[in-house]
């Protein structure tokens, strides 16, 4: 029995050492969150028409919207082999409207060390819509699967992470369990567009 114990337990190592080596999580690792933190809170997370939708306008002044396409759409196909995606690909581009849409699978981790492994498989829609001096990004389609190895559970954003069903009535804190999913997508995102700020300038 102890024998079966540790062989499991070194099993997990290897995950261990890979979740660690995510770059994204290397540069976004928060030991502790607090519960009543308003980044995370009320409004945090944005629906339309019923469905969670995370879009941002991010200004690139005196880039042509070619311009800002090569680079966005250079971003974007490179997500596909950074080391926390999964099965990730480009769904689509019009390369005269300056439009490029891609289905991303990749790793949420939530705690990585030695003896343990929780992360959840993240997915969503990323699309961006390129004008002259701007670019309009948007996430969509967000779902997650959770604990896929033992017994998979699938998670809709829109019954998991919105402000219904992650706060409690008053909106002054997060809820227990899906709190988790809720702040590490909103720190995924807001990564994504800043990233993504930060190459047009």
């Amino acid at each position: 029995m102890k024998k079966n114990v540790i062989i499991a337990l070194i099993a997990l190592l290897p995950l261990g050492a890979w979740a660690q080596n995510n770059t994204w999580e290397k540069a976004n690792v928060v030991k502790t969150y607090s519960k009543k933190d308003p980044r995370y809170l009320k409004g945090a997370v944005p629906e339309v028409n019923g469905k969670v939708v995370f879009s941002k306008t991010i200004k690139a002044p005196g880039k042509s919207a070619a311009d800002i396409f090569a680079i966005v759409q250079q971003y974007m196909g490179d997500m596909i082999s950074e080391e926390n995606q999964i099965d990730s690909h480009i769904l689509g581009q019009d390369n005269n409207k300056h439009q490029i849409a891609g289905n991303y699978q990749e790793w949420l981790v939530f705690k990585s060390t030695k003896l343990e492994l929780d992360r959840t498989r993240f997915l969503y829609d990323m699309q961006a819509t390129c004008e002259n001096g701007q670019v309009k990004v948007s996430i969509t389609h967000i779902h997650y699967i959770y604990d896929e190895f033992r017994k998979p559970i699938h998670y809709q954003a829109e019954k998991w992470i919105t402000d219904n069903e992650a706060l409690n009535k008053k909106g002054t804190r997060l809820l227990p369990v899906s709190a988790k999913f809720r702040r590490k997508t909103i720190d995924r995102v807001d990564y994504l567009f800043n990233k993504i700020e930060s190459l047009l300038k």
